[in-house]
């Protein structure tokens, strides 16, 4: 690009000179040879640095896709430093990247891989089927046992063809590999975790994607540097920092400020405040992202919340509506399930009215006239207002409960290890379809389950082989009737995502990935450059 501006500058001098001197012409000549050889006009090189306030402190975990964990999260990093067989880019929900093309057996039992040719890691190790065989069963996140028990092998075909032998057809098997719904098609440099282990991966990752690591200083910032040598195309911005700002307030006074380009998750009256400052744009992403509220102690029989009608009175205590209107500027939809409205098989449940006086006479009803003490609702760092609000509608009824704010990625990880209790403010962005968001959430071996029913769990079951599209969709249906039946959650949104954006910005790359929340690909993201 240019090499041409170039070419037409001079084409315009020459012009002009040769009219009066053809000498001068042929010098000028030269020296365009000179100039377009060198580095500075051959190529538009990435330039500046883009700045991000995020929201959370990043942890290593994120840096490693085979710890992905079900949730939207790490997905920050990793289409940055990473790249995948396949995943959703723009226009494209699943679109070929270290896979060139994909072909699947007639009788859905073989899946066949053909590589990208020329892929290079960021340490200079070419991306071979090997990489790809060894991060699929080096890969431990979400819905890990589910891929285990239906693959039956991975196999290098050459050096640039890789197979996924299926035990049985499993109509989801694309779905739960090849979008966020999962890391399982993210790839590692198999070489190089083997020479340094997982915790040394984590403290220096290497990928194939379009941005590799420079630097990170836990809770303050992560620094990325362009990989120019990326396949799909050199970057635009030369360096990305993301810096940790957990508070809203500080976030915002970055953007004003120009010490943040973008920042992540700014709601209520700040989100106001951007929308009407100059210069400073107000961007909502979403469309996978549900968050809700988790009866934990539901399996607990000792537990009030065993018994449905406290839970549905925990319901009825929300007023959605408000909560909307003072969080999302009431640009978030409130909903009756955990699984986004957008996704395929997804079941259009009711939402659940504000009526606490019924809620009170639920409570009376299940023995509870008077409440009780109803332990604690944890949350991460981000969403306690939501959470406290919640807490405050079932104070109102009687619910006596305690707020426990927690670091992402400590909730991430207790609510991993099923140590969390009571209640929990829980979300996901991650995406898929009904199957992969109830896998997750709802079946009784998902990663996120303190417990499940055994006709929702046979119903999964039965779902996952069934080759009939209509009966799939009738199958998962009735699973999420049944989740609304016996009030398994509190379903809050599908939120808003609030992004602020400042004048720097000539591509934020928020909402360019249907679906996403952050900024991605980040290999088109721009600066406005002086």
């Amino acid at each position: 690009m240019a090499v041409l501006k170039a070419a037409r500058r001079f084409d315009e001098a020459a012009s002009l000179v040769k009219a009066t001197d053809p000498r001068t012409a042929v010098v000028l000549a030269v020296l365009f040879v000179i100039l377009a050889s060198s580095p500075a006009v051959a190529a538009d090189a990435p330039a500046g640095q883009m700045t991000w306030a995020v929201h959370f402190s990043l942890a290593p975990t994120f840096f490693d896709p085979a710890e992905t964990p079900g949730i939207i999260t790490p997905f920050l990093v990793l289409y940055a430093l990473h790249d995948a067989l396949v995943k959703p880019m723009p226009g494209k929900p699943q679109a070929g990247s270290l896979a060139e093309s994909w072909t699947v057996s007639p009788d859905g039992l073989v899946y066949e891989f053909a590589l990208r040719s020329g892929v290079r890691f960021h340490n200079g190790d070419p991306l071979t089927a090997e990489d790809v065989k060894f991060s699929f069963e080096r890969y431990r996140g979400a819905a890990a046992s589910t891929l285990r028990a239906r693959v039956a092998a991975v196999e290098v075909v050459d050096p640039l063809r890789v197979r996924f032998r299926l035990k049985q057809p499993w109509f989801d098997f694309m779905t739960f590999f090849g979008t966020p719904a999962t890391g399982a098609a993210w790839i590692v440099p198999k070489k190089y975790v083997e020479r340094v282990g997982d915790d040394g991966y984590k403290k220096l990752p290497v990928g194939a994607g379009p941005y590799k690591f420079v630097s990170f200083t836990p809770g303050v910032e992560l620094v990325l540097e362009a990989y120019e040598q990326y396949w799909r195309k050199a970057p635009h911005v030369k360096r990305l920092v993301f810096r940790s700002v957990p508070d809203e307030a500080t976030r915002l006074a970055m953007l004003k400020r120009t010490e943040a380009d973008v920042v992540y998750s700014v709601r209520g009256a700040l989100a106001e405040e951007i929308r009407k400052t100059p210069g400073l744009t107000l961007k909502a992403t979403g469309g996978a992202f549900t968050e809700w509220i988790m009866f934990i102690d539901q399996w607990d029989q000792k537990s009030p919340w065993a018994d449905r009608r406290v839970r549905l009175a925990a319901n009825l205590a929300i007023d959605r509506p408000s909560l909307n209107q003072a969080e999302y500027l009431g640009l978030a939809k409130p909903t009756g399930s955990i699984i986004p409205s957008g996704f395929d098989f997804a079941w259009p449940a009711p939402t659940y009215p504000y009526d606490p006086k019924r809620a009170r006479q639920l409570l009376a009803e299940a023995g509870y006239p008077n409440g009780f003490d109803a332990g604690q609702i944890s949350s991460d760092m981000v969403y306690v207002p939501i959470a406290e609000t919640v807490a405050n509608g079932l104070q109102a009824i009687g619910l006596r409960i305690k707020l426990f704010p927690m670091e992402r990625a400590a909730a991430i990880k207790a609510n991993q290890e099923k140590k969390l209790k009571n209640l929990h403010r829980a979300g996901s962005a991650a995406f898929g379809n009904a199957a992969t968001r109830i896998e997750a959430f709802v079946v009784s071996e998902g990663m996120y389950a303190y417990g499940g029913y055994p006709d929702i769990d046979g119903l999964f079951r039965e779902q996952a082989a069934e080759p009939n599209r209509r009966k799939r969709e009738a199958i998962l249906h009735r699973i999420q009737q049944l989740m609304h039946e016996k009030v398994m959650f509190a379903p809050l949104f599908e939120p808003a995502f609030l992004n602020g954006v400042g004048p720097r910005v000539a591509e934020s790359g928020l909402g360019l990935i249907t679906y996403h929340g952050y900024s991605a690909p980040y290999e088109d993201v721009k600066l406005h450059l002086k």
